[in-house]
């Protein structure tokens, strides 16, 4: 692989920043200044950037914290979409959301180049759950969270198809309109359908906790961070 694509894919640095870090001597590879940076290394090369070893990575996870009014797309025309919040260089290594929030959706997306991850993360048979926080417009009362806990069957509209939701858990707040819901499924508007189910309306809602991993709490809306070895370990026994 080249140096330059190897900067790249690590999210360190785009090509030209590459080339003009190698020109400043600012590259070692196996502790000797890089000679160009388009030279070939591997991934079991030593490679620092000022002296702070630079780690390769096959796939990339990262944890956003997505901001309201930004989509849950790679590309969209006229929208902005959780890989335009992203460096430039992130931008090119074909980063995809597994699963989507509503575009007023906030809250945890992960980004990843692992499709077959990904894949095994949103199979219906792995119940992987998604945790969100929700306020919604009336109280709930304690009939309404046990036939939400139960299932509730959606009627056919412009969304979807008629359904009955897979049972629910939820911890209802003090003021009995606002509270977190986790679910095993990822229907099209599910949460806000349940809630017009119940003759309410959705107020806010945010996905705070995602196959096991919390949200970070230090990411502000539209920042993002790689997942740490503890989190990617948890990710991968959620997809087993």
């Amino acid at each position: 692989m080249r140096l330059d694509k190897y900067m790249t894919a690590a999210g360190i640095a785009s090509r030209k920043e590459t080339a003009h870090y190698v020109r400043s001597g600012r590259i070692t590879v196996n502790g000797i200044p890089a000679a160009r940076a388009d030279m070939q290394v591997d991934a079991a090369a030593c490679i620092c950037l000022d002296g702070i070893q630079v780690a390769f990575r096959e796939v990339t996870y990262i944890m956003m914290n997505k901001p309201q009014g930004v989509v849950s797309a790679t590309d969209d025309p006229t929208e902005t979409t959780v890989i335009d919040l992203l460096p430039k260089q992130l931008q090119k290594l074909n980063l995809f959301p597994c699963g989507r929030l509503d575009k007023n959706t906030t809250g945890f997306v992960l980004l990843t180049t692992d499709g077959v991850l990904s894949h095994r993360i949103l199979a219906p048979k792995r119940h992987v759950e998604k945790v969100y926080r929700f306020a919604v417009k009336y109280p709930l009362s304690n009939a309404d969270i046990t036939r939400l806990k139960d299932g509730v069957t959606l009627a056919s509209d412009s969304y979807a198809e008629e359904w009955k939701t897979a049972p629910c858990k939820i911890l209802l707040y003090e003021d009995c309109k606002s509270g977190e819901i986790t679910l095993t499924e990822g229907k099209y508007h599910e949460i806000k359908r349940m809630m017009e189910a119940m003759h309410n309306q959705i107020t806010a809602l945010s996905r705070i906790a995602f196959a096991g991993i919390l949200l970070d709490a230090a990411l502000a809306p539209g920042e993002w961070r790689y997942l740490t070895a503890e989190e990617e370990e948890t990710l991968q026994n959620a997809a087993k």
